[in-house]
């Protein structure tokens, strides 16, 4: 395959392995420096770029996108967008991508895992085995049953209804919260986080992350769901206060927890380390090699369907001509 240069696109930020390897084969792109060189580079090449391809963190923020003044389309690998300002993309007339669908099942395998891992504790089961605790002839505790279980969906979205549509298979009560009622939807709609909390046995967070959404799950929710209740969270750390989360957990305000995200990854509360009650995971929600292949392949029609015609095949805000720069 011949490497092709693209001179009007920019790399930012380390891309997820996968993606890097995909476009690494496939073209030459310049990418932007960290540090202190990042400022210089981007006032010497900024007019250069009218795409920049991007995989969450450090993101794309106004100010980057005001030293792009050429700049049309942001292609996102991934399905979350919340480390881009979307009012600035938006204002500017740029365009956005973002990788749906393509992990919508694997993500919601992953929170159907943490939430048989954290009430039937299968996690803490096998350190048991492995620490000769058995062997010693202790006896494991009893655990919690998942079939037929209360469960609250905060974000029906893509990965939510496919989570919901698992959960059924557990003859579970589904119940959901979204900032609109779903018109059709065979699931009880729950008006606010709290009353959706207070009513389920396990509340999944689902939802989007950025502004809007940043700790939605605060202290009042997770009280809502109380000592008996568990929280799962395959969306962003940003949804949840985790301050409260390790709190309340630790003083048995919160039953237990599976977790995929946290607030400032890869840091994880020393807190929670020791707690055989809390499933800890390292963001692997959408992580096996089919569902990484199909997210950066997607990414890279976005970038070439731009390139060729204008036009992004999976926006998440459509491109605009940018405004004239004022004086």
């Amino acid at each position: 395959m011949t490497v092709r240069k693209l001179g009007e696109v920019l790399q930012i930020g380390g891309l997820e392995p996968t993606f890097q390897d995909e476009l690494d084969c496939r073209y030459q792109l310049s990418r932007l420096p960290a540090g202190p060189h990042r400022a210089t580079y981007l006032a010497e090449h900024g007019p250069e770029f009218r795409v920049v391809v991007t995989s969450g963190p450090p993101g794309v923020d106004a100010d980057t996108m005001a030293a792009l003044p050429r700049l049309q389309a942001i292609v996102n690998n991934g399905a979350g967008v919340d480390s881009i300002d979307l009012d600035a993309a938006q204002r500017l007339g740029v365009g956005v991508s973002n990788t749906p669908d393509v992990l919508s099942d694997t993500v919601a395998d992953t929170a159907v895992g943490l939430i048989l891992m954290s009430l039937r504790r299968f996690g803490a089961a096998d350190r048991f085995v492995r620490a000769g605790r058995w062997a010693d002839g202790r006896q494991f505790p009893y655990a919690r049953d998942v079939t037929g279980l209360q469960v609250g969906i905060l974000g029906l979205g893509r990965i939510g209804a496919a989570i919901a549509a698992r959960l059924r298979g557990f003859d579970c009560v589904i119940a959901y919260h979204n900032r609109h009622r779903i018109e059709g939807s065979p699931y009880r709609y729950a008006e606010s986080p709290v009353e959706l909390a207070r009513s389920v046995d396990v509340l999944v967070v689902a939802t989007t992350g950025g502004r809007n959404t940043r700790k939605l799950v605060d202290r009042n929710v997770l009280e809502a769901l109380g000592p008996e209740g568990y929280l799962v969270n395959i969306a962003r750390g940003s949804v949840v206060d985790q301050d409260a989360l390790v709190e309340l957990i630790t003083v048995g305000g919160v039953a237990g927890a599976g977790l995929d995200v946290f607030t400032d990854e890869p840091t994880v509360p020393a807190a929670l380390l020791d707690l055989d009650n809390v499933v800890l995971f390292p963001h692997i929600g959408s992580a096996t090699a089919r569902t990484r292949t199909a997210m950066a392949l997607l990414a890279i029609r976005n970038l070439e369907s731009f390139l060729d015609t204008g036009e992004l095949v999976t926006p998440v805000l459509t491109p605009q001509l940018r405004p004239p720069a004022r004086g």
